[in-house]
């Protein structure tokens, strides 16, 4: 059983490695990249390509370890013990199934999505530890030890706003997607828009990574939002000349709003584009 890619998805040789390596080992896959790669999309495509069940549990900062394994909802036990219910003394039926429990439930081995771990509190991977390593947990309402049938695919993704515990770290398989360069850009355009202009594209991208490069930038353009901008221009039929001014000078490219996302970046690249012009 190996991944190697989709065709809806353009992974590197790195990447597959990394996927195949932590199958084998039968460790967590630690995703890290820059905002908008395709990490979550990872998890997906896996999980298509071996044709396994996915299970996506994305975590907020409110998001309590907990949760992930089950919930017990006594509000709802106390109503229905107020209105006389006969399924109140089962406790079983207050207990609500996480992601976890359900993967772990799932005939077929699974493949789990946790995604964005670094929102919720820094004691939230910790409170993990156990589980992901033994994979079963002790639900204590109903005395019960829940083990998983077969050890599910489990991709975690980051995005680095908060540094993960050593602990949790060393019970992961870890990647990290760098960015693409332009000829796998270029691929991962072909995948999404085939049959696109090819002058088109070519300009796209020369802008695209002519932003990303700009110093000072507070945040830089990521694939997503180049494939928004490129679905923007073909939508509305730009022609390939308007994304360049005369002589290769910096210009404001159109539906900007796709790539620069605060106006800090706004106004630093209108600085650049009148510096340019000026000293023409």
């Amino acid at each position: 059983m190996k991944f190697e890619g989709t065709g809806t998805y353009v992974a590197d040789e790195d990447l597959k490695l990394a996927v195949n390596a932590a199958i084998t080992l039968q460790r967590p896959l630690l995703i890290k990249g820059e905002p908008g790669t395709g990490k979550t999309m990872l998890a997906e495509e896996v999980a298509r390509a071996l044709d396994r069940p996915l299970f996506q549990w994305h975590i907020k900062s409110t998001t309590k370890a907990q949760q992930g394994l089950y919930e017990y909802d006594a509000v709802s036990r106390l109503r229905d013990s107020q209105l006389g219910q006969e399924r109140v003394g089962d406790i079983g039926n207050y207990i609500v199934k996480g992601v976890l429990w359900q993967a772990f439930e799932s005939p077929r081995q699974a493949v789990v999505l946790v995604d964005e771990i670094d929102k919720a509190d820094i004691e939230f991977p910790n409170d993990l530890l156990r589980e992901l390593d033994r994979m079963e947990f002790f639900v204590y309402e109903t005395q019960q030890t829940v083990r998983a049938r077969e050890r599910p695919i489990i991709f975690i993704t980051s995005n680095n706003e908060k540094e993960l515990p050593d602990a949790f770290l060393r019970r992961c398989f870890f990647h990290y997607i760098r960015f693409p360069d332009q000829e796998t850009m270029q691929a991962i355009v072909d995948v999404h828009f085939p049959g696109v202009k090819k002058r088109l594209v070519q300009s796209a991208l020369e802008v695209f990574f002519g932003i990303r490069e700009m110093p000072g930038l507070k945040k830089k353009p990521s694939t997503s939002e180049l494939l928004d901008w490129l679905k923007l221009l073909l939508a509305e039929d730009i022609p390939p000349e308007a994304l360049k001014s005369e002589g290769h000078q910096a210009a404001i490219p159109p539906l900007y709003g796709a790539l620069i996302k605060n106006e800090q970046d706004v106004h630093l690249f209108e600085q650049l584009v009148f510096l340019q012009r000026r000293g023409r």
